[in-house]
């Protein structure tokens, strides 16, 4: 069963896990649920992306190589 309570109006594939503090050396747990539906393992590497006035967005980078990928395609 996936985690995490899904957002009104948005449908199964968007959730909110929780709330995340950071500590003292700038470092946050990301929440069991969300670990285990996305299949984050210790040592795993995730992107960090950030706009000022929006806020941020974890995520692997495989998702940004997967999209430029198919963005490229449509170039052939």
């Amino acid at each position: 069963m996936a985690g995490g309570k899904h957002i009104l109006g948005k449908g199964n594939s968007k959730r909110v896990f929780g709330t995340a503090k950071v500590g003292d050396r700038g470092q946050i747990v990301i929440p069991k649920e969300a670990r285990e539906l996305f299949n984050i393992q210790p040592g795993d590497t995730l992107l960090i992306l950030g706009e000022e006035n929006k806020g941020l967005i974890v995520s692997r980078p495989e998702l940004l190589r997967d999209l430029a990928d198919e963005i490229f395609e449509g170039d052939r």
